[in-house]
């Protein structure tokens, strides 16, 4: 079994800590279709990304202010809409046993819209959360889990990352840390394991060190 030992963990939300697929796919495939574009090209861009990022990338030409306008539109649907929001398998005894340990959540959702998911799934919110609001740069730029190694106050080298996402597991590296890829789509991004649900990851402290046994 391979084991990762580090100083803190910062968590991605979606596909990582909870399953939001369903509501996802629905709102992004009615986006698609009413902008004339492939549902299942556009799912493939807009995982881990906030949404305004996801529209640069689908649509280069549009007009900022317009991907923002949506993207408001379209979080405020999302946070209304928790049909199908279940934890992913291992998350609540996955995060009973960061007791102690440093972590963070660091997600592309906003503060509204993370607080409803996690609720749903019924999870605890991390003391320590660096959403939307707090950057300026969306994943995969590294910003979002700097931030949250700063706040925490350990070096990035020190962190350990769990990302679902292409572009997520890009962030983590670019940030300097190492990534736990987590699901089904993490394996094509090359993170340094991939484990199939948080089933598969054990938590040890040993003093300051966290040590990740990964199943």
């Amino acid at each position: 079994m391979p084991v990762l030992t580090a100083r803190a963990l910062l968590l991605d939300m979606d596909g990582t800590l909870v399953d939001s697929d369903a509501v996802v796919e629905r709102i992004w495939r009615r986006w698609a279709e009413a902008h004339g574009l492939d549902g299942d090209e556009v799912m493939k861009v807009v995982h881990g990304r906030q949404g305004h990022a996801s529209m640069a990338v689908l649509l280069p030409s549009r007009p900022e202010r317009l991907n923002h306008a949506d993207n408001a539109r379209m979080l405020a649907e999302e946070t209304a809409d928790m049909d199908g929001v279940v934890p992913v398998p291992g998350a609540p005894e996955f995060l009973a046993s960061l007791r102690g340990v440093p972590h963070a959540l660091v997600t592309s959702a906003d503060v509204p819209l993370s607080t409803a998911r996690m609720a749903a799934a019924g999870l605890p919110l991390p003391g320590v959360r660096v959403t939307a609001e707090s950057v300026g740069a969306s994943k995969p730029d590294p910003e979002g889990f700097l931030k949250g190694a700063a706040e925490l106050g350990i070096a990035p080298a020190d962190c350990v990352v769990f990302e679902d996402s292409g572009a997520g597991i890009a962030a983590g590296r670019a940030a300097g840390m190492r990534v736990v890829g987590v699901g089904p789509r993490a394996a094509a991004h090359g993170p340094d394991v991939v484990v199939r649900d948080l089933r598969q990851v054990r938590v040890e402290t040993v003093g300051p060190d966290v040590r990740l046994h990964v199943a």
